[in-house]
């Protein structure tokens, strides 16, 4: 059994940014929600607090399903 060390190396390495990535923009949506929450709270509009959240939640989905596509059709 040979163990292609490159390979595994630049798998590792495209897992790795993909999940920093997702977690950095699921954190964003997060935070444009509670910034909503605090415009509220003073009687400001947050219209685009709340797009913003939107897509990057909708980026988040994306990212999930296409994994979820790659995985049912390369296997």
């Amino acid at each position: 059994m040979k163990i292609d060390w490159a390979a595994l190396g630049s798998v590792f390495g495209v897992s790795l940014a993909v999940t920093v990535g997702l977690v950095a923009l699921f954190t964003l949506g997060v935070q444009g929600l509670a910034r909503r929450e605090r415009a509220v709270a003073q009687g400001d509009s947050a219209a685009a607090a709340v797009a913003g959240a939107y897509v990057c939640f909708a980026a988040c989905a994306a990212a999930v399903a296409y994994g979820i596509y790659l995985i049912m059709h390369k296997a």
